[in-house]
């Protein structure tokens, strides 16, 4: 829950007699003085979490993608869209070249889009312009963002139930005491983001209507992070704002309502600088059936003692399975993908 916090108090308890003996003086906890633009951040915060979303009559989830150009999977996309015309949107931000597109269901999907550089706030950028165009349908209720590797790995009425028959985000979320978590925190965020709050995830995520208002309508946080969470910052740090921005601020505001899980799987298990890319010839049938079947979410951390954190993936407090997508595939491997398609979206 959000509070609004006037003053910073420094108030001493009375003294009390219990049984006849005075009880020790208990200063009281400090309460965060806020500054005027945090005050009405939070305000405007605790109104979009505290008034419940308009409901629709015919719920639809936002595909978004995210990509530099072409999207390799468009055929397989096409293949899981099909008979569910008016179950989804899709919204394509494509930051360099303009994809020539071989389904109907992505042609004239393109939104306004600019350059995207990995790692700097562009990437953020990017994200909230597809949410707010997403937004303006009202029937759009799951916003799901995607890459030009992700392939689906169940098929769309799976999804569909899995992301609108519950009330949470799917986003990822943890923290990492090691450089590439808490290391890339800066004191320049305070007042309005402290340490503790800090958090790093996977940039992938599913959000609730609610969130994504949220998300679209903040600016107070988003400029911290555009600010002070960027490559090539003093001390040589680097920090990624896609990798800390969201966490960091639903950690703040709405803790309860992310699971700190993506839907999106991805194979960090090499434990390099990139995920795992999946060629044609490591695309079979028990592959993604190992990707559908995980129930664990697991996090590495990037200290000394790397940690491998785990937690199980809970829907509407049952162990489920964790994934409904999965990246990185390379573009040659889109013949087996289909071929394999409706066995493995079957399970």
């Amino acid at each position: 829950m959000i509070h609004l916090f006037s003053a910073a108090f420094d108030l001493i308890l009375p003294r009390q007699i219990a049984g006849g003996c005075a009880v020790e003086e208990i200063p009281a906890i400090p309460v965060k003085e806020l500054t005027d633009e945090e005050t009405a951040a939070h305000v405007v915060i605790r109104e979009i979490l505290h008034t419940p979303t308009i409901q629709s009559k015919s719920p639809k989830i936002a595909f978004m993608f995210l990509t530099p150009g072409p999207l390799p999977f468009e055929r397989l996309w096409d293949m899981f869209f099909q008979g569910h015309d008016d179950r989804f949107t899709v919204y394509i931000h494509a930051s360099r070249e303009q994809p020539v597109h071989v389904s109907r269901y992505f042609a004239g999907r393109n939104i306004h889009s600019e350059k995207v550089v990995w790692g700097k706030i562009s990437m953020v950028d990017a994200e909230r312009r597809l949410l707010a165009n997403a937004l303006k349908d009202p029937d759009n209720q799951q916003f799901v963002l995607l890459s030009d590797s992700c392939v689906p790995i169940h098929n769309f009425d799976y999804v569909y139930n899995f992301l609108i028959f519950t009330n949470v985000s799917f986003l990822d979320s943890f923290e990492d005491p090691g450089p590439h978590g808490i290391g890339r925190y800066s004191d320049h965020m305070l007042p309005e983001v402290e340490m503790q709050y800090f958090r790093k995830a996977s940039q992938w995520f599913t959000l609730k209507r609610q969130h994504a208002i949220l998300v679209t309508a903040d600016y107070l946080y988003y400029t911290k992070f555009r600010l002070y969470c960027r490559p090539g910052m003093e001390g040589n740090r680097n920090c990624y704002s896609d990798e800390h921005y969201l966490p960091t601020l639903f950690k703040m505001f709405d803790p309860n309502g992310i699971t700190s899980w993506s839907v999106t799987f991805v194979d960090w298990s090499e434990m390099k600088w990139h995920p795992r890319s999946f060629r044609a010839q490591d695309v079979t049938f028990e592959l993604l059936k190992t990707m559908t079947s995980i129930e664990t979410s697991v996090h590495f951390t990037s200290d000394e003692k790397k940690k491998v954190l785990t937690r199980p993936c809970l829907w509407n407090g049952m162990k489920r399975p964790c994934y409904l997508f999965a990246r990185k595939f390379y573009p040659e491997t889109l013949d087996n993908l289909m071929h394999l398609f409706s066995n493995y979206t079957s399970i």
